[in-house]
């Protein structure tokens, strides 16, 4: 489900699909000759990348940077409808089961190659090769057969209907001259990206930047801001400093900033504030591999042990909402009627005696056969809001006898040395949410291998089949039904307690102009941002 969301800058979330994430997009084309080319973006990240390579990475540190230096076939618009991007149109046969691609003519790659249907078949063979160790393969595994009948031609056969078939396209396409027939692993490309994007890679500097410059040959026309940098800042109140002192143009203020730390005439003079519901939830989740979490029970309990609105008060300054499950509230898969377990700690214990945990020695902890009630709750480094609310989660399961220690890691270390390899009892994330809803790769229980996305190792035979069968259906509302159903039981079986959804929070220096708040958010036009020349900060 993909991070994200403006504020990717702020969280940092791992995310399903590059082409399902609203804020990576540039918009439609305008007349260059109207754009004011000129003057750098500073934007502040929380996290640095891990792979420049879209197929081997699964951060949204590392996606920020692919949206901009990559294209997909088609993708998102300002209004979340689905419009072309290196495909000019597409055609879907009667039966729903080929699509044919149309592609546009004249693209180069950034070391001036030409982009051809050639492209776009090596990436979709990269998606499918067992060698390579991608979270995104199972639905491109859907395909029956790929061709690439001339260069501008790309088609694809499905065995069946796949609904998210057409934004599944929306992936980054790959250089074949630059990867094929060399170890993917191994490429320069995961740290110096070749794209046929608005910007083309200049520099990494691990832990402190990422630099991009305007590609002049952009088939959209030249992006009217010249460079980009990401400058890594791992400490949110140090990101805000930077930003208030000019070190920033761009970040994802907290809950705290925006409604406290920013009302003063001076900063509104020098920055604009955005505020809608983002496209990610945050969530509480349960390693089902542990057998502390195998009784549904002590999920349950430990639901009613949590008051989601003293988070969302405490945490979001009432700045987001409710989640109860892994769509967006007011979206149509999104289902409002599931169970719900509202605060009530006298039920959280009653199950928990259910399942056999009672404190026999006074000590205040809930134990059974002689082990306490105790486990660790991990989350990263520089997100204030996981670690708030691990905070306040930690004390309220104390009040009911659940010893909780809650541990802070660095991002690339939690990722690599706890999640991906399921080390962990319970973890504080996020996810972005897509649009489309198909969440096989993250409730499948074939997705549950190391790497992949089920890392909590979720299994439900029904729920299996709806996932199966909501992929599978072109139907909305017989989609909806399957997506209702999946969530139902999610809610009921709590493998993971569904928290909030935060708004979206951006502050952008009002020197930059074309900004264009949508149901997208804000970067959906970002190719179009352009500084006037007279209030230009720096030169090329």
């Amino acid at each position: 489900m993909g991070n994200h969301i403006d504020m990717r800058s702020f969280f940092i979330i791992i995310f399903l699909s590059f082409s399902i994430f609203p804020g990576c997009r540039r918009g439609a084309s305008e007349p260059a000759a109207e754009r004011v080319v000129g003057d750098t973006i500073l934007m502040g990240t929380i996290g640095d990348a891990s792979n420049l390579l879209p197929v081997l990475a699964s951060d949204s540190a590392s996606s920020d940077i692919s949206g901009l230096v990559y294209n997909g076939l088609v993708r998102y618009d300002k209004n979340l409808q689905l419009e072309g991007e290196l495909a000019e149109s597409w055609s879907v046969s009667p039966d729903n089961r080929t699509i044919t691609f149309h592609l546009r003519r004249g693209v180069r790659w950034h070391d001036g190659t030409p982009f051809t249907s050639a492209d776009v078949l090596f990436t979709y063979q990269l998606l499918v090769d067992p060698k390579v160790p991608t979270a995104y393969a199972d639905r491109y595994l859907q395909v029956q057969r790929a061709e690439a009948p001339d260069p501008h031609t790309f088609r694809v056969h499905y065995a069946q209907p796949l609904a998210s078939a057409l934004i599944s396209w929306g992936f980054p396409i790959h250089p074949r001259h630059l990867l094929a027939g060399r170890d993917v692993l191994r490429s320069p490309l995961s740290r110096a990206p070749v794209g046929t994007g608005p910007f083309r890679f200049v520099e990494w500097v691990p832990g402190q930047k990422i630099v991009l410059e305007a590609n002049p040959d952009y088939f959209e026309g030249a992006p009217g801001l010249h460079r980009v940098v990401y400058r890594i800042v791992p400490d949110p109140s140090t990101m805000f400093l930077e930003l208030r002192s000019g070190g920033l143009d761009f970040m994802g203020l907290s809950p705290i900033q925006y409604a406290m730390q920013t009302d003063t005439p001076a900063f509104r003079r020098a920055f604009n504030k955005y505020r809608y519901p983002s496209f990610s939830y945050t969530y509480l989740g349960f390693n089902l591999r542990r057998p502390l979490f195998q009784d549904r029970r002590v999920r349950q309990a430990l639901a009613h042990a949590v008051d989601k609105q003293e988070l969302i008060d405490g945490v979001l300054l009432g700045l987001g909402q409710e989640a109860t499950g892994p769509y967006k509230p007011g979206t149509w898969p999104h289902n409002p009627d599931v169970r719900r377990y509202p605060y009530d700690p006298e039920r959280a214990r009653q199950l928990l005696a259910e399942a056999g945990w009672r404190d026999t020695d006074g000590d205040g902890i809930l134990d059974r056969d002689g082990r306490p009630f105790a486990f660790t709750i991990l989350t990263n480094q520089g997100n204030d809001q996981r670690i708030k609310a691990g905070e306040i989660i930690q004390r309220r399961f104390r009040e009911i006898g659940v010893d909780v220690r809650l541990r802070v890691l660095e991002w690339a270390t939690f990722l690599k040395e706890f999640l991906n390899p399921g080390n962990f009892d319970a973890t504080i994330m996020g996810w972005t949410i897509p649009i489309d809803p198909d969440a096989f790769n993250v409730w499948h229980s074939s997705q549950t291998r190391p790497g992949e996305l089920n890392f909590i190792g979720f299994r439900n035979k029904e729920v299996d089949r709806l996932l199966e069968q909501g992929r599978h259906t072109l139907d909305e509302q017989a989609r909806q039904r399957h997506y209702h159903r999946f969530q139902e039981i999610l809610a009921e079986e709590q493998p993971y307690l569904f928290l909030f959804v935060p708004d979206s929070l951006p502050a952008v220096a009002a020197r930059f102009r074309g900004i264009d708040p949508a149901p997208a958010g804000i970067m959906h036009n970002f190719i179009h941002w352009q500084v006037p020349p007279q209030e230009q900060k720096y030169q090329r």
